[in-house]
């Protein structure tokens, strides 16, 4: 049963430039112009699923959150997706993509905040619904409260690196200036399975 608790996420900090460096426009545009082409990409996905546009339930979006999960799988990486709802609309989806990207950071949760930032205009995602397959780790906990996320719902809890209730409970620090509620369980055992087939082909095979 998916059980409800009230969050509290961490407050959100600034990016910083390494001492000694001095970016120019010509240095940081072709990284400028591939982030904005995979925004556009995670846009375009959603307006084609024209199917997926209104969420009607928890979980209708993390059966799709599924769906970007499944398709993490193609490039080798861990099966995690995550989807943004905005007004009853799905408004951004996003998969795992480190070892695509080689990007530490390029999470699923990350990808579908920025991407939902984008397709909004704004960093304030006060009315934003965030479903992820699995419980998200310190560093997406700390990204949902920079950005002020209304809500989370995940499916599969992570006693190795959850933030939520698992490992930590950054969700509900009191010190926090921002609660988020958030519904645990919704289709744990679908994410779960997903996980954890990835995890078994890739032991090493008794001989």
């Amino acid at each position: 049963m998916a059980e409800r608790t009230n969050a509290r996420l961490l407050k959100s900090r600034g990016t910083s430039v390494p001492v000694g460096s001095n970016p120019t426009p010509s240095a940081t545009r072709p990284r400028a112009h591939l982030q904005e082409r995979r925004l556009d990409e995670a846009a375009e996905r959603v307006a084609s699923d024209e199917a997926a546009m209104r969420v009607a339930s928890d979980e209708a979006a993390m059966r799709r959150a599924l769906v970007e999960a499944e398709a993490a799988l193609s490039h080798g990486d861990v099966p995690v997706g995550a989807v943004a709802v905005a007004g009853g609309s799905l408004i951004a989806a996003a998969h795992n993509e480190r070892e695509r990207r080689g990007d530490p950071t390029a999470h699923a949760e990350l990808l579908a905040l920025q991407a939902a930032a984008s397709h909004l205009g704004r960093w304030r995602l006060h009315d934003v619904l965030l479903v992820s397959t699995l419980e998200p780790c310190p560093m997406c906990a700390g990204a949902l409260v920079a950005a002020r996320v209304g809500r989370l719902v995940y499916g599969a809890a992570d006693p190795r690196a959850g933030a939520c209730g698992s490992l930590y409970n950054l969700c509900c620090d009191p010190r926090l200036n921002h609660e988020v509620e958030v519904t645990a369980g919704v289709l744990a055992d679908d994410a779960a399975r997903l996980l954890q087939t990835f995890f078994a082909e890739r032991r090493p095979k008794d001989v």
